[in-house]
């Protein structure tokens, strides 16, 4: 099967699972990562591209592709370009190691971090068996050195390395892990006072090496203890290229400021001309934003359409929506043929009066708990007649009016279609979803894939093989995306962002579709972290918050009291609304006539005036995000 990636790139071709591409020349490579790298560490640039290149027998072209969308997230990791260099091969294969499995395992990233002999060049130093198993060390045809655990009993016997971890860090996790025969899960747990936590999971392979990726933090400073986990006790695990990387939060904080720089923002170079094109001096240049381009949203209900308070609220700060209830099955057509749409079709005319998106939620649900309660009573056969009838209905009644649709509910979670018709029953509906609305976005939305590493059933891993076997049944090459709810309890920052940077690999629009966070003391600072990690990932392009209104209750998540005051959350919300806006920003023109600014994507108003004249001028422009050819919009304005 052609890995989702390459699926997207129209150079490419596949036949009889060879991949072949168009070639391109080192130096249009290296001109595309002219503005990632300074001009002295190029040569190194070009090794690793070569290197990475011939190791995987895949194009230069390719890897341009690769490293033009992944180094924006290298950014992540707040290295200087030296330790950026040194692990940019591992940067590169954060892209492929969903679907690809390497005959030899890439370097660690930041050197091994904190970790003893990260690459085992110094045979077991630092490294120890863990329970009963039998480790040692072996060299690969190609030298490669590695380590062993074998003669497994139990699910944790495997190798082992001691460490100190201070509870007021953010670590990043990483390794390349293989097993001695079959496809089955190894986890990287690390044991500490307090009990276990694990760092990340993959599908180990026999026969190449898997990238296993996470992070965590933990509770208390102390020692802790880093080993792998499997419950297949015949397999030897193998594991090479093992890397820990604490971060302050103080770093952290400066990481996504500086994605957010680099991915949210774009440098406009404003020239001030007058009527005969003669540059103006001394101009001065005000600029407004109107309208951001990153949608930040929020759930509504039904009560949207009572309460006038709650409209005013919510149309002044949001761009987009999606329903709690309203537009799903058991809400449209409680009985049997009987359906009724008044309800949503009046929150979408809402929506539409007050420029507000709306994500279609959902057409059908995988929960058996959560179908209309009619339907328990039909027939396989009867099920999928009313389940496409439904299909159809809701579809073709919303078709070009909303931005896209989640297909099939949890889906990794639960499987009520398909036990009742099928392995392919969600592959059905989006195939059939593309068909009646092909220009929108179609969602496969999950819970539990960035907010909780322990559930084996929504892993990245397992959330792209789900995704790549319905992107590749008949029909459904349309519009796809990855939807995450994000129902999070206290959150786990660095997982989510490990878990964020192996969905992208897909090369797929991420959004979070449904967040929240733990009703606690605690809701206000957890929602803020969950928001800046999402805003300031480069694969995220939307983000709706689950806190629809309902007078006299708050279920998990609320942003204002009955009376439309916002309560702590909602704070959060507004700050972060005003953080990533461009503020009014008032200029002079230099002595050539130029005024320069970095401003977020968006809509804005651009004012010019200047002494000479009596009157101003005002302009429309927009910010998009910058392509590999143009970095700095160019805007000329007129007094």
């Amino acid at each position: 099967m052609a890995p989702l990636w390459v699926s997207r790139f129209g150079d490419f071709t596949s036949k009889d699972g060879e991949f072949r591409a168009k070639m391109y020349s080192l130096d249009a490579i290296l001109s595309s990562l002219r503005r990632y790298f300074f001009p002295d560490s190029l040569t190194r640039v070009e090794l690793s591209i070569r290197a990475m290149g011939g190791h995987l027998g895949l194009s230069l072209r390719l890897y341009t592709t690769i490293i033009q969308q992944q180094l924006r997230q290298a950014f992540f990791f707040g290295s200087d370009v030296d330790t950026l260099f040194h692990f940019l091969p591992a940067v590169l294969v954060v892209a492929l190691a969903s679907y690809m499995c390497l005959e030899e395992p890439l370097k660690p990233q930041y050197g091994g971090g904190i970790l003893i002999n990260p690459q085992f060049n110094h045979g077991l130093k630092g490294w120890s068996r863990f329970g009963l198993a039998q480790i040692e060390e072996r060299v690969s045809k190609g030298g490669n050195r590695f380590i062993v655990a074998h003669s497994r009993n139990q699910s944790d016997d495997s190798v082992s390395q001691k460490l100190y971890l201070y509870k007021d860090r953010l670590y990043t996790f990483s390794a390349w892990i293989q097993v001695s025969e079959g496809n089955v899960p190894v986890n990287a747990v690390f044991k500490t006072a307090t009990g276990l936590t694990d760092a990340g999971t993959i599908i180990a392979k026999a026969g190449c090496w898997s990238m296993i990726k996470g992070g965590f933090t933990v509770d208390v400073s102390g020692p802790a203890e880093l080993y792998f986990d499997s419950k297949y006790t015949k397999v030897d695990i193998w594991v090479d290229s093992v890397s820990l990387q604490p971060f302050t939060k103080a770093q952290w904080r400066a990481h996504q400021e500086e994605s957010i720089q680099k991915v949210r923002k774009r440098k406009a170079r404003f020239h001030a001309l007058d009527t005969d094109g003669n540059s103006l001096p001394g101009a001065m240049l005000s600029v407004k934003q109107n309208k951001a381009s990153f949608p930040l949203g929020c759930a509504i209900n039904s009560n949207i359409l009572n309460y006038a308070a709650y409209q005013n609220w919510f149309a002044s700060r949001f761009a987009v929506t999606v329903f709690d209830n309203e537009m799903k099955w058991y809400s449209t057509e409680k009985s049997p043929g009987k359906e009724d749409y008044s309800v949503p079709d009046a929150m979408v005319a809402f929506a539409k009066r007050n420029g507000i998106s709306v994500r279609g939620h959902t057409i059908h649900w995988d929960n058996p708990s959560e179908q209309p309660y009619w339907v328990n009573a039909l027939s396989p056969d009867q099920l999928k007649v009313a389940a496409f009838r439904r299909l159809n209905s809701v579809v073709s009644r919303y078709a070009g009016q909303l931005i896209g649709w989640d297909i099939n509910n949890e889906n990794l979670h639960f499987s009520f279609y398909e036990d009742k018709f099928g392995q392919n029953a969600t592959a059905a509906f989006f195939q059939r979803a593309h068909q009646l609305d092909p220009n929108k976005i179609m969602f496969m939305n999950e819970f539990n894939t960035i907010e909780y590493k322990g559930d084996s059933k929504a892993s990245p891993a397992q959330y792209l093989e789900k995704l790549r076997e319905i992107m590749a049944y008949p029909g459904n090459q349309g519009p796809t995306a990855i939807g995450l709810e994000g129902h999070f309890d206290v959150p786990n920052i660095p997982y989510m962002r490990s878990a964020i940077d192996i969905l992208a690999s897909a090369k797929l629009p991420i959004w979070l579709t449904e967040v929240d966070a733990a009703k606690d003391p605690k809701q206000a600072q957890y929602l803020e972290e969950i928001l800046r990690e999402g805003h300031a990932h480069p694969a995220v392009q939307g983000i709706i918050v689950w806190a629809g209104w309902s007078p006299g209750r708050c279920n998990k998540l609320c942003l204002t009291d009955d009376n439309f005051k916002n309560l702590p959350t909602g704070d959060v919300v507004d700050k972060l609304i005003n953080e990533w806006k461009s503020s009014n920003v008032v200029g002079i023109t230099d002595h050539n006539g130029f005024f320069e600014v970095p401003l977020f994507h968006g809509d804005y108003d651009v004012t010019i005036t200047h002494p000479s004249k009596n009157t101003s001028m005002i302009q429309t422009m927009k910010v998009t995000p910058q392509s590999l050819e143009e970095e700095t919009i160019y805007v000329k304005v007129y007094a």
